[in-house]
Order: structure tokens, then C-alpha cells, then sequence
């Protein structure tokens, strides 16, 4: 049996994995996958695929049901237990509703019947890779206000905590028993390091890290 295409290494652009035994279904879908302009790496198990380190960008997984060794739907468990979430495309010759329903429940995009339908395929995968987009971003905000967070010093927590709880800053001063002109500095220096703009933007933020003082 001839091997899968290995990855390419430096993988560039949003990037379809396609894991599949059967190597006439590899190689079709593939050339589909890139005549859309998309990259793809092909696999023809789920143990190879679990080898490979997921790059920082939009990605969706094409994946059979029916492997040798760990199935799709034992694959997209281990996945969802590591915390992965690569939206996952089905596609199988011998699905049935509660596989459909088990795969769908677990998060995957779309289960697909074999034979295919191209336009089909070309749908899910576009569908996918945007929501990979869009986690993606998220993720990646969610780590800039974390890492912005953290350049607070303790005192600067506590005093956003408690701006974010409505306090004024005559009653923080209170209850850290320090001066208002004091939280008015620390004020300041947490809008600054936070990088909002407004009290609300900052207490948006606050919501989005789980931040919050006492009500």
C-alpha cells in the first residue's frame, strides 16, 4: 500500500487535513482540496495524523469513519479530550443516525455520505476553516488581554477588581485602606497597561478574565 503524503514541513496558509485508508479517496480528494486553493496534508490513519503538531492557523480535519486501528469517531474524542478543537468534517460509506448523531453532538461541522458530492465537501470545508478563523482570533485575544493582565502588580489586580465591581474610588480606597489619590494613580496606571480606553472597556475586560471584586 502506497504510504500518505507526508506533511510538507513549512506549512503556509489555511490547511485541510485528510485522513483516509483508502488511497484512490486520498489522492481525488486531495487534488478537490487544492484546486480550491487550499493546502492539504493526507493521512491514512489516525495514528499518523495524531503524530503532527497542528500549525497556528485556520485548519479543518476531512476525516473518515472507518479507519485501521483508532476509528474517526475514537480520533475526534482524543481530540476533544487534549482540548482541540479542529473542526471536523465526517465523511463515511456506511453511516447511520446515531453515529450522525453521536459525531454532530461531539462537535463535529458536517458528516458527509459517500460517494461525495463535491459541492458539498467544497461548502463544509469553506464553513469550517472560517470558524477555525474566528476561534483562532478569539483565542488569540483572549492570550493578548491575559498577557496584559499579568504585567499588573498584585495592588493593580485588587483595585481593578474592584473598579469592576462599580466601586468608586473613595470606597477602594476604603476597603484597601489606602488614600483615593493612591487608587487614582493605580487607576491610571492599569488603563494604561490594560490599553483601554474607556471605565467600561475596562470592565469589559475585567468580565472577559473572570476579574471581579465583591459586589
Amino acid at each position: 500500500m502506497k504510504p500518505a503524503t507526508p506533511p510538507t514541513g513549512n506549512v503556509v496558509g489555511p490547511t485541510v487535513f485528510l485522513v483516509d485508508d483508502d488511497i484512490s479517496t486520498r489522492e481525488g480528494l486531495g487534488g478537490l482540496i487544492r484546486s480550491i486553493g487550499l493546502r492539504v496534508e493526507m493521512f491514512s490513519s489516525a495514528k499518523d495524523f495524531l503524530r503532527i503538531k497542528r500549525p497556528d492557523m485556520p485548519a479543518c480535519l476531512v476525516l473518515d469513519v472507518r479507519l485501521p486501528g483508532l476509528s474517526g469517531l475514537e480520533l475526534q474524542q482524543q481530540l476533544v479530550a487534549r482540548n482541540d478543537h479542529i473542526p471536523i468534517i465526517f465523511i463515511t460509506g456506511h453511516g447511520d443516525i446515531p453515529m450522525t448523531v453521536r459525531a454532530m453532538k461531539a462537535g463535529a461541522v458536517e458528516f458527509l455520505p459517500k460517494p461525495l458530492r463535491e459541492q458539498d465537501l467544497i461548502d463544509a470545508i469553506h464553513k469550517a476553516i472560517e470558524s477555525d478563523a474566528q476561534l483562532l482570533e478569539q483565542q488569540t485575544a483572549a492570550s493578548e488581554l491575559r498577557r496584559r493582565y499579568e504585567t499588573l502588580t498584585p495592588r493593580e489586580r485588587e483595585v481593578m477588581a474592584l473598579i469592576a465591581a462599580g466601586r468608586l474610588n473613595k470606597q477602594a480606597a476604603g476597603e484597601l485602606d489606602t488614600t483615593e489619590r493612591t487608587i487614582k494613580f493605580h487607576r491610571a496606571h492599569i488603563m494604561q497597561k490594560m490599553r483601554a480606553e474607556s471605565l467600561a472597556e475596562l470592565v469589559r475586560m475585567a468580565e472577559s478574565l473572570g476579574v471581579s471584586g465583591q459586589s
